[in-house]
């Protein structure tokens, strides 16, 4: 039997009207004294809730992170007892033994003998800072949405400007979208609009235009997902203020700063590491506890003594993406070793971008957690030196590189030094004779023409 640990708790099954509270009060050796209540949501309830609590000296409380309904009975009862926030998924009960009293009851059971691991909830200022900079992700998803039903409208009307631009919202096309609306038909009078690399396609852009049927009704369509768009950078552009604003107000210019310094990181990105992360990795014991928290590492998928293999775990969606959009600007930094590390990684994976990505996201929050933890900047390190044994396989490698382009390459010549040791000079390069390939249907000089079947 699983000992006791706590003497004095309380299990809440979370509802948007109805609060299930279950108490355990007893001895850690003997039988808790079990009392359960119904509460409401508002106000009035969750107070009378927490003088109960305190009148009963309950000193934990768990309950479900069920949507956003616990924030209020969060609030309330935070100051006053220890809460607990627990992963659904880990506290569900047997099916068909679900009711709200029983959930309760089993939220104060698994509490009672310690068999719950809480969520981290980071402290206020953290939590506001983190709803701004989930809102500007969910406002960049609406202008994503936006700009594929401009597109929509596009197809509908046989304008195929999004097969010849490589992008329609860029300079050339946004003048050539214009020309449309304002009803310009001619497409060589369109395709005059054309800027920079875009002129060199404008045979392509005038046969993407011919008989297009654009007419009232697609223009004003069009006019609606343009204006929503207009008002959503303006939305943006006030958020990034507010985020701003929000890390001066919480004090937390220094760690701002810090991840800034960190390969790919750039201003938004780094809030969002903030408000998810929080200014302290205290919560976190090791870098392996917050990667697996974030999900950017494999999970434990082991039976018999036998790896059989394992996805990265769900995770924090928010800092997941954030990391991964940080990964593609850190594969693109010259002189980075996250960039070595990106296309090692993705030659393995026979091209692939996703492991490639997922690794260099792990190695992007290992160096968050160091910088958070020492409260020293990020020093670039470059491209890490070769060992005698990575030297002598590239040696190789390119060897047999140049073979296949036939040139022969023999084995580097030892040169022996003063106290007798030796060390590679150089390696010598002579030019292969290739006999060359006759093309097919070619014929040979002095023989026959090659035979076809057929």
């Amino acid at each position: 039997m699983i000992p006791a640990s706590i003497e004095r708790c309380a299990g809440i099954d979370v509802g948007k009207k109805w609060l299930s509270v279950t108490i355990m009060i007893g001895p850690l050796e003997g039988e808790p004294r079990v009392e359960q209540r119904r509460f409401g949501t508002i106000r009035s309830e969750l107070i009378r809730l927490r003088e109960w609590l305190q009148q009963e000296e309950i000193t934990h409380v768990v309950m479900e992170s069920t949507g956003s309904y616990w924030k209020p009975v969060f609030n309330e009862l935070e100051g006053w007892v220890q809460v607990y926030l627990a992963n659904p998924k880990e506290v569900k009960i047997r099916k068909g033994h679900k009711t709200d009293d029983k959930d309760g009851w089993w939220l104060a059971h698994l509490l009672r003998h310690a068999m719950i691991q809480p969520s981290f909830i980071p402290p206020r200022a953290i939590r506001e800072l983190r709803d701004l900079t989930r809102y500007r992700k969910k406002l960049l998803g609406n202008g994503t949405a936006e700009r594929n039903r401009v597109h929509k409208v596009l197809q509908d009307a046989n304008v195929k400007l999004g097969i010849t631009l490589s992008d329609l919202f860029g300079v050339s096309g946004q003048l050539m979208l214009n020309a449309l609306l304002k009803g310009e038909e001619a497409p060589q009078q369109i395709a005059q609009h054309a800027q920079r690399q875009a002129k060199k396609k404008i045979p392509e852009i005038i046969a993407s235009l011919e008989g297009h049927q654009m007419n009232d009704h697609h223009r004003r369509m069009i006019h609606y997902h343009l204006e929503h768009m207009r008002v959503l950078e303006e939305q943006i552009a006030k958020v990034d203020r507010d985020i701003e604003e929000q890390i001066q107000k919480a004090g937390l210019e220094k760690q701002w700063q810090l991840l800034q310094s960190v390969p790919g990181v750039q201003q938004i990105s780094a809030a969002t590491i903030l408000a998810e992360v929080g200014p302290s990795v205290t919560p976190f014991p090791t870098q392996r506890d917050l990667s697996s928290w974030a999900g950017v590492c494999p999970g434990n998928n082991r039976s018999a003594g036998k790896n059989k293999g394992s996805k990265t775990t769900k995770g924090n969606k928010w800092l997941k993406s954030a990391l991964t959009e940080i990964s593609w600007g850190a594969a693109n930094k010259k002189g980075c070793f996250l960039k070595d590390k990106f296309w090692k990684i993705k030659t393995k994976s026979k091209g692939k971008d996703g492991p490639a990505l997922v690794a260099v996201a792990h190695t992007i929050l290992i160096l968050v957690f160091n910088v958070l933890s020492t409260g020293e900047p990020y020093r670039e390190r470059g491209v890490p030196e070769l060992d005698e044994k990575q030297k002598d396989r590239a040696i190789r490698h390119h060897i047999r590189r140049l073979g296949k382009l036939g040139i022969q390459a023999g084995p580097p010549r030892l040169a022996t030094g003063v106290s007798g040791s030796t060390r590679p000079s150089r390696v010598v390069l002579r030019e292969a004779k290739v006999k060359p390939r006759p093309e097919k249907g070619h014929r040979l000089v002095g023989g026959k023409p090659p035979s076809r079947k057929a």
